[in-house]
């Protein structure tokens, strides 16, 4: 760990006092002779503070990185406290830009060109400057190189890498001691967040795979009124360069712009909902980093409002498994089927097989039945999802990092829908999307599709089946032997065992006449509890 790195943040969880996030009667006993020298320090006006607001204003000590870490926490209320997820959504990705030369460097770097010969315009103010890339707006050359299509510039900041790599390396450290010496650390799971964090924060270094992400997700909603995703230039796309068609829409958080070009925000609020369902139910393949920031709503045809999408780096998918089972448990769940809850989640091997089904059942209807006696559009579809989680990992259900992401953009879209329609029903409208999905699941056009997709691999296998069925029959032929043989060396070498231990047992034992007859009054002298506990001793050796 680097040590001046460590000091730093060792001297701001000083100042704001973190250890006390931690309740002083669930530190041992070591731990809080530790904290205790902190006492004589000066509090400042961390004692002030909320322990939410000390949290957040440390990972902003402690820069960017931390920042879109404590951005990260601010996703898992199933880990924080309700107070500390509010005061951490405060957190903002914004840092001061560098300096438009070195941006302008990097680019000609990586696209081998002069800016001048790239673009007909290149703005060298920023539009935007975050801990990761800095944005610039530009325009490319059109045909007889007048200015054309206005895009934007996105630009991996430099050595931004290597300080990523050092900062993912103390926080694993902090995420192992916390998990080791806190009491309730394991149950906290920090390296399993610190490993969430790694995915994330490694795909938003790969601009080529942002790019490829925002190119499928563009194809899935090409010729819907739902979602607009900007088109990507791949002529002067890099690793650390993406250039993007530059979109005018109204940011999302912008209600009064949205009112007053009269927003249908009830369509609004549910067409967030559908997408979410399409890309997590039809498309297999969805945006996991919807948060407001990110997502802006056409100026086109407010009664019919259509949303963009930026900043695809991030993007989740699930197994077949996975989509079938998430689909049945939010059914069963919605129609008060503990019991099935249970079973599935038995049957798609989030929990383990030996799990008591009936008390599995209990503790989720424990959980839910106080949900469940809202009406329906006061419901938080996320929050039961994620009550729902947090009572299996009490039956050791492992972390699934794609549900992970799937919860989080679920938070998303829900806590966004609500603010643009605070009336929204979200089970109105997942309840028949996912009705619908099942019953397409089955359906003959759907086992159709799958036999035109999977048929030629098929044919292409049928014929080597026979020779297939030949050598499992010949493999299982030439098994019988070596089963055979193995077990006569198991045989063999169980009567070794056995021959050995009788060896041991006679030599102890002639040991101990060897010495009673070199001593012969020693028999008289020896106590009685002695011979208890070499009764005892002879009682185990003998033991089969």
């Amino acid at each position: 760990m680097p040590i001046a790195r460590s000091v730093t943040i060792a001297r701001v969880f000083l100042r704001y006092r973190l250890n006390e996030l931690v309740p002083a009667e669930s530190q041992p006993l070591w731990l809080r002779v530790l904290w205790a020298p902190a006492k004589l320090l000066p509090s400042g006006k961390a004692k002030r503070m909320g322990r939410g607001e000390r949290l957040r204003r440390a990972l902003e000590d402690l820069g960017p990185i931390f920042v879109k870490f404590g951005q990260l926490l601010s996703t898992r209320p199933d880990l924080l406290p309700p107070d500390m997820v509010e005061e951490l959504n405060h957190l903002q990705d914004n840092v001061p830009p560098y300096p438009a030369d070195q941006c302008i460097a990097r680019i000609e770097t990586a696209l081998g060109a002069s800016v001048d010969e790239l673009f007909a315009e290149f703005e060298r103010e920023p539009l935007a400057s975050a801990s990761v890339a800095q944005v610039h707006a530009a325009r490319l050359k059109g045909e007889n190189g007048e200015a054309g299509q206005s895009v934007v510039v996105k630009v991996l900041r430099p050595g931004i890498g290597r300080i990523i790599g050092q900062d993912l390396q103390l926080l694993r450290h902090i995420a192992r001691w916390i998990e080791r010496f806190l009491p309730d650390g394991k149950r906290m799971r920090p390296v399993e967040v610190v490993e969430d964090y790694r995915h994330t924060i490694e795909g938003e270094l790969d601009l080529v795979r942002e790019a490829a992400n925002g190119s499928e997700l563009k194809r899935n909603f090409a010729s819907s009124p739902l979602l607009y995703i900007p088109e990507v230039y791949w002529d002067y796309t890099r690793e650390n360069v993406l250039v993007l068609e530059r979109i005018d829409g109204i940011p999302v958080t912008d209600l009064d712009q949205l009112r007053a070009q009269g927003t249908n925000m009830a369509l609004l609020a549910e067409r967030g909902v559908e997408i979410f369902f399409k890309q997590v139910f039809e498309h297999n393949f969805f945006h996991a980093d919807m948060h407001p920031g990110n997502i802006f709503v056409s100026r086109e045809n407010p009664e019919r409002p259509k949303y963009i999408a930026i900043d695809t780096a991030i993007v989740g998918s699930l197994t077949r498994e996975d989509q079938y089972y998430l689909a049945r448990n939010l059914l069963a769940m919605f129609r008060r089927d503990y019991r099935m809850v249970a079973e599935l989640h038995v049957q798609s091997g989030w929990v383990r097989r030996d799990t008591p089904i009936n008390a599995f059942e209990a503790a989720i209807r424990a959980v839910c039945e106080p949900i469940f006696e809202k009406p329906l559009g006061e419901i938080s579809f996320a929050r039961v999802l994620i009550s729902l989680f947090q009572t299996a990992r009490r039956f050791d259900m492992e972390v699934q990092p794609q549900l992970v992401l799937l919860q989080k953009t679920l938070l998303n879209i829900e806590g966004l829908g609500r603010q643009l329609y605070p009336q929204l029903d979200l089970w109105k409208t997942a309840h028949p999307f996912l009705e619908r999905w099942m019953r397409e699941r089955i359906h003959p056009k759907t086992i159709f599709g799958e036999i035109r997709r999977y048929g030629p691999e098929w044919l292409e296998k049928f014929p080597q089946l026979p020779q297939l069925a030949f050598s499992a029959l010949e493999q299982g032929r030439d098994l019988a032997p070596q089963l055979h043989r193995l077990g006569i060396e198991l045989a063999h070498s169980k009567r070794r065992g056995r021959t050995r231990y009788a060896r041991m047992i006679a030599g102890v034992m002639l040991a101990a006449g060897a010495g009673l007859v070199a001593s012969p009054g020693l028999l008289t002298q020896i106590p009685a509890a002695s011979w208890a506990l070499g009764a005892a001793a002879l009682a185990l050796l003998l033991w089969p």
